[in-house]
């Protein structure tokens, strides 16, 4: 009896896989105020007031472009007393960020 698409799905080969990884990793990354705040990570740890001094949003807007960069595994945390401190932990996001952020400063200058 032949499988319905909808309760069977093929392995993913791992080229697949890759793409399917990129895909995920470049929607995680496809919102501004993302890129913003991995810009900002990049100098070192910060807490949330400190990125909000560098990042024109809200507190509310701020937390969840964190938490989704979090759950995406690009940044980590950690509290020191109320405050919590987030860093990059994908070095390779940072590499993807500045190849791709120089090439487009390249292409409008």
């Amino acid at each position: 009896m032949p499988r319905s698409k909808s309760t069977f799905q093929e392995p993913l080969t791992e080229s697949e896989q890759v793409f399917e990884l990129a895909a995920e990793l470049f929607r995680v990354m496809s919102a501004p105020m993302r890129l913003k705040i991995i810009s900002s990570l990049c100098n070192g740890e910060k807490n949330v007031g400190q990125l909000l001094e560098e990042i024109d949003t809200t507190q509310p807007n701020m937390s969840q472009h964190l938490n989704t960069l979090y759950q995406a595994g690009v940044l980590g945390r950690r509290r020191e007393g109320v405050q919590i401190y987030y860093r990059i932990t994908n070095d390779r996001v940072v590499t993807l960020c500045r190849a791709v952020c120089t090439q487009i400063a390249i292409d409008t200058q």
